[in-house]
């Protein structure tokens, strides 16, 4: 059995942080795992400028009750969903996921969590593991089960290493070129067609 295993932002919804830089007009929240490698450091940077701005938990869930999925990503999400077992990878948090999930169909998410003060205040944020996407391809895997997997962004490479068959989907053209062993996708269309013959190649059966 083939499954199937995406990154979220960037991938089937507008990336949750470039939409809250819009809204507040704070470049640096502008940057994402396309920009910065280390997502420790990412984080510290966000948590950081929120606290100098005051901005509390609610002010991003605000943000993201607006956000809809990418133009065409629920036809695509209710494809693969047809034709394989699909598991959403994400370092977003649980806390802002939920809205976004209900749009796509509820799919099944794996996710880190923040921590929120008693004033709203994110104090600090919580990776389930380390390097969590690796780590779930790579158990896949040793249930016996080949893994597509696809992402667009720094933090999503080492699960397309990992994976049986690693695809990259509308990614920067800095992340194209540090990692030129993945075929690129820019549309749906192509998203499709490269999964497919991912799945031709593992001699895998579409469900």
């Amino acid at each position: 059995m083939v499954v199937t295993c995406l990154d979220l932002e960037g991938v089937l919804v507008p990336e949750i942080w470039v939409a809250f830089a819009e809204k507040t007009g704070i470049e640096k929240l502008r940057l994402t795992t396309r920009d910065v490698p280390d997502y420790d450091e990412l984080m510290r940077g966000r948590l950081k400028i929120l606290d100098e701005n005051n901005f509390k938990c609610a002010d991003i869930q605000e943000v993201i009750a607006g956000i809809v999925p990418l133009p065409g990503a629920q036809e695509f999400l209710s494809w693969l969903e047809s034709s394989f077992q699909v598991i959403i990878l994400s370092d977003t948090f649980s806390q802002f996921a939920g809205p976004l999930m209900a749009q796509l169909g509820h799919p099944t998410l794996f996710c880190n969590d923040l921590v929120i003060d008693e004033a709203g205040r994110i104090a600090d944020y919580r990776l389930r593991i380390p390097d969590a996407k690796t780590k779930a391809v790579a158990a896949l895997k040793g249930l016996n089960l080949k893994v597509i997997a696809a992402g667009d962004s720094y933090n999503d490479t080492g699960m397309l290493k990992e994976a049986d068959a690693g695809i990259l989907f509308q990614a920067p053209e800095n992340v194209v070129e540090e990692f030129p062993r993945f075929p690129v996708t820019r549309t749906y269309a192509e998203f499709k067609a490269a999964i497919i013959a991912a799945n031709k190649q593992l001699d895998g059966d579409i469900i």
